[in-house]
């Protein structure tokens, strides 16, 4: 009777000190943290303003270097430029301006991290364990995968579009690009490529939230791909050659998405 009682009160404490329980402990204890909404708003208010200190803080020791930093961004144009030829400014305050939008936009890249970590921190006490585990390689899978999509614009889409443009300038018209449109156009590049290559992490997102299936994604692939080329026309200039090198890359992501989505399915099968 005595080694009965013993088990008995032994049973419970090894229950509880499962990871299953201690699992079901932390949901609980977020689905009971209920909070005003007065307080959610407080918090993201605190959390956007240090991102914006974040930029803030950046930016000044980014501004000094700013003409170094454009003659890195405008090199890939510079290389294909004919001897002579050089980029201009077509408005009056464009050599200031520039510069100083450059300034502001490469102080919220260099930021993106700490920025991207402010709105984990506001969102991540409301996340099951499970979640979390999920959520955070996912967010730091996508700031890579953002800054690998820049590199793959800046390394190997530029100096081949202005190799073409270059090529095809006709004879007796001297190739010189306004600053500010330059700047421009490389930035609409970097968003471009850095979004195309968030794709597999979109398509883990569709299927881990249960949106969708692999296979209900892989059904629509002839629809990717005609979207693929028509993103790559409208994002890209009117050469065959950036088109492709945004379409096709999306599309190799689009299909590593699903691969990834399908792995994923089958480790929650067999878990």
């Amino acid at each position: 009777m005595a080694d009965t009682d013993v088990k008995a009160a032994d049973g419970p404490n090894k229950v509880t000190d499962t990871p299953d329980e201690v699992r079901d402990d932390h949901d609980e204890l977020v689905d009971a943290n209920e909070q005003p909404f007065m307080d959610h708003v407080i918090e993201l208010r605190s959390r956007i303003l240090r991102g914006l200190a974040t930029v803030l803080v950046l930016f000044v020791p980014i501004y000094f270097v700013a003409n170094e930093l454009y003659e890195f961004i405008a090199a890939p144009l510079m290389a294909h430029l004919p001897d002579d030829g050089n980029m201009i400014a077509t408005e009056v305050a464009s050599p200031f301006l520039t510069p100083f939008k450059l300034a502001i936009y490469m102080a919220i890249f260099v930021g993106m991290p700490f920025i991207l970590h402010q709105a984990w921190s506001f969102i991540s006490p409301g996340l099951y364990k499970h979640e979390k585990k999920f959520a955070l390689p996912l967010l730091f899978s996508s700031v890579m995968l953002f800054y690998l999509g820049m590199a793959f614009a800046y390394f190997l889409v530029f100096p081949l579009v202005f190799a073409f443009m270059a090529a095809v300038t006709p004879e007796g018209v001297t190739m010189m690009t306004d600053i500010n449109r330059y700047l421009d156009f490389v930035l609409t590049m970097f968003f471009a490529f850095g979004l195309a290559f968030e794709i597999p992490i979109a398509t883990l997102l569709l299927v881990w939230s249960g949106i969708a299936t692999a296979q209900s994604i892989a059904d629509k692939r002839p629809y990717v791909i005609v979207g693929c080329f028509v993103v790559g026309m409208l994002l890209t200039p009117p050469d065959v050659i950036s088109q492709l090198l945004l379409a096709v890359p999306t599309w190799v992501l689009f299909e590593i998405g699903i691969l990834l989505s399908r792995l994923t399915e089958k480790r929650n099968e067999l878990a």
